[in-house]
């Protein structure tokens, strides 16, 4: 598989996360590159494409104390970051996120006459299931740590109604602009409960390569004392990356889950604070 396959980096990424969690933050170029079995000099090239940074300094955000730093050094207050224009657009750098959400009785029919495409594309963290409407993007899984029957069933579990159809080509654009690959617009079509929908809307405020915490959110939306209802809505987010919610961690630094698996939310993570430090 060539270098510039984006899932090829991923996945070496994903060992990498093992690695270092095995042989500690302070492990060599020398001994990073043994475990992956390739040369010091391939390890850092990849490592260098993949993140912007170098291996040494990538380590530094892949460590589980990361999360700790990154509440302290780039925590978002989102009342704050809304007030500011750090919503929609502005977070991804110069693509340009639209959103609409379904409406509640479109809801209530679970998507009961939807047409919904969808395709597995590459993506820099691993294969990636998109769905799809003609309204825009309603659902992003990764792969890297699941399977794509399960991924599939996941993602169709919740519109129950809709027909499902393969049909990758028209959704292409959206998903190259989703991934930097190229330029353009990314329409989103949220498919969720009010409440949902009030999360994932403060979860699009967070800037890339930022966090906040799950009470941060509950008191942004109104409900201060909803925090696990809010990490209940988080963990269902149906497109990932896109609404971020690998950027929403507990209080006291801890990462929380992540519905594509936590390695998959560390590395999201590292390749956002090294783009940002970039």
């Amino acid at each position: 598989m060539p270098d510039t396959d984006q899932s090829y980096h991923y996945a070496v990424m994903g060992r990498a996360i093992e690695a270092v969690d095995r042989l500690g933050p302070q492990a060599s170029l020398d001994a990073l590159a043994a475990e992956m079995k390739m040369s010091p000099a391939h390890f850092q090239r990849l490592f260098s494409r993949w993140a912007g940074v170098s291996p040494k300094r990538l380590q530094q955000y892949l460590t589980l104390g990361h999360a700790k730093a990154l509440l302290d050094e780039r925590f978002t207050t989102l009342e704050a970051s809304h007030a500011a224009g750090l919503s929609g657009g502005g977070r991804l750098h110069d693509l340009f996120l639209r959103w609409e959400a379904m409406s509640p009785g479109e809801y209530a029919k679970g998507g009961e006459g939807l047409v919904i495409r969808y395709g597995t594309f590459d993506s820099p963290f691993g294969p990636a299931l998109v769905m799809g409407t003609d309204r825009g993007i309603c659902g992003i899984g990764f792969m890297a740590e699941t399977t794509p029957d399960l991924a599939m069933e996941d993602l169709t579990a919740r519109w129950p109604g809709a027909t499902y159809v393969e049909d990758p080509d028209p959704l292409r654009p959206w998903v190259e602009a989703a991934f930097g690959q190229a330029k353009g617009d990314v329409p989103l079509f949220m498919i969720g409960a009010p409440f949902q929908i009030k999360v994932w809307e403060a979860l699009m405020r967070i800037p890339s390569g930022h966090v906040t915490t799950y009470s941060e959110i509950a008191q942004c939306i109104g409900h201060p004392k909803a925090v696990r209802a809010v990490g209940t809505a988080v963990g269902r987010n149906p497109i990932s990356y896109l609404i971020p919610c690998h950027r929403a961690l507990r209080k006291s630094g801890g990462l929380g889950g992540y519905h594509w698996g936590l390695p998959v939310k560390r590395a999201l993570l590292a390749w956002e604070a090294a783009r940002l430090e970039a």
